[in-house]
């Protein structure tokens, strides 16, 4: 029984290998080119190296940026400095109507003095509770408040580094998200950002590594867009400088 059970099995698979064979064929004279038997060479390794030295100067890195970041729904402001950055974030909470509002704890969001300028709300800092349901806390806020670790022009992307101190929930439960993001952060390309992350190592890589492009957005089947499904609906990028 074993031995039948066994011939059978090699029969069906050389069947299936036989079919395969004729429908690759086929594909073959479509092209009308031979089969390859075996995987192509590939003699480029990565970014080809006029990529790799591609770069913008600091003002088109934060116009390119803008101008992607801004095309897929989200919004840029450009302030001096941080304390030109506060007033941009009270006064936009104050427009709004925020009371609660979460924040990364940061040394440079601590600086901002957002508690004073913002008397009237509820301002959490992250994980600066043990006791506290934090994501909870995030998922009410009004306003999220982030620094940005790094940012992309070409793409227009945004890249926040989480950690106990920075926790992605922060970024993405709440309603509105305001990024703050110092100008000389802002790279060309892509690849600057994760080469930085390779050099850290496997051992110093971040909890997560988040690229945020914008608002939320989500399309089903019939390309039906909404915005602010699956994370905040507004979101501002802060250039600083």
């Amino acid at each position: 029984m074993v031995d039948e059970h066994r011939q059978w099995l090699e029969a069906m698979e050389a069947k299936s290998r036989a079919k395969q064979q004729q429908f690759m064929d086929g594909i073959a004279a479509k092209l009308k080119r031979p089969r390859l038997a075996s995987k192509p060479e590939q003699p480029f390794r990565g970014a080809p190296d006029y990529w790799r030295g591609f770069e913008w100067s600091e003002e088109e890195r934060i116009e390119r940026f803008s101008h992607n970041f801004t095309s897929v729904g989200g919004h840029v402001a450009r302030v001096s400095d941080m304390n030109e950055a506060k007033a941009f974030i009270a006064g936009k909470a104050e427009e709004m109507g925020a009371k609660y509002i979460v924040r990364q704890q940061e040394a440079e969001l601590e600086a901002l003095g957002l508690e004073e300028a913002l008397p009237d709300a509820v301002m959490s800092v992250w994980n600066s509770d043990p006791e506290e349901h934090w994501k909870a806390r995030a998922a009410e806020a009004d306003f999220g408040i982030v620094m940005a670790d790094h940012a992309v022009a070409y793409t227009g992307s945004v890249t926040v580094l989480s950690s106990k101190d920075k926790g992605r929930s922060v970024s993405l439960l709440p309603t509105v998200l305001m990024i703050v993001l110092p100008s000389d952060r802002i790279k060309t390309r892509l690849g600057e950002v994760l080469i930085e992350l390779d050099r850290a190592g496997r051992a110093n890589l971040p909890a997560g590594v988040h690229f945020i492009s914008g608002p939320s957005r989500s399309s089903d089947i019939e390309n039906d867009l909404t915005i602010g499904v699956h994370g905040p609906g507004i979101v501002y990028a802060i250039i600083v400088g």
